[in-house]
């Protein structure tokens, strides 16, 4: 008795699964215009905004000048003098005044080129 409750609760309830219709996501890549849906460019934007400090350490001078300026700090014989917040800006000030003619050198030869279609 119990195993003929259970089939018919059970044909029962596959009813109700298959009448429920299926909602999933538009999207849409228009490849031959060359625009993005903006789901897609959430997505890329989220992801480059997740992976910028790990570019940026990887890329940069960033984890020398931390290394560095901690070495020099061991070195004065105050361990806790600056506090490593301080050492860490410092650190991406000088990262970023290093850094600027790379930064300039690349928006000349590939962002503005591409910005303007060539």
């Amino acid at each position: 008795m119990l195993f003929i409750k259970t089939l018919a609760l059970s044909l029962l309830l596959i009813g109700v699964c298959y009448a429920q219709g299926q909602i999933l996501p538009n999207i849409e890549l228009k490849v031959g215009t060359g625009q993005l849906d903006t789901s897609i460019r959430l997505l890329i934007l989220l992801t480059v905004l997740s992976l910028a400090p790990s570019i940026l350490i990887m890329t940069t001078s960033f984890v020398r000048i931390v290394i560095v300026l901690s070495l020099i700090r061991q070195a004065l014989g105050v361990p806790t003098v600056p506090p490593n917040q301080v050492i860490v800006s410092l650190a991406l000030f000088l990262t970023f005044f290093i850094m600027k003619p790379v930064f300039e050198s690349i928006n000349q030869n590939a962002l503005q080129p591409l910005l303007r279609g060539k």
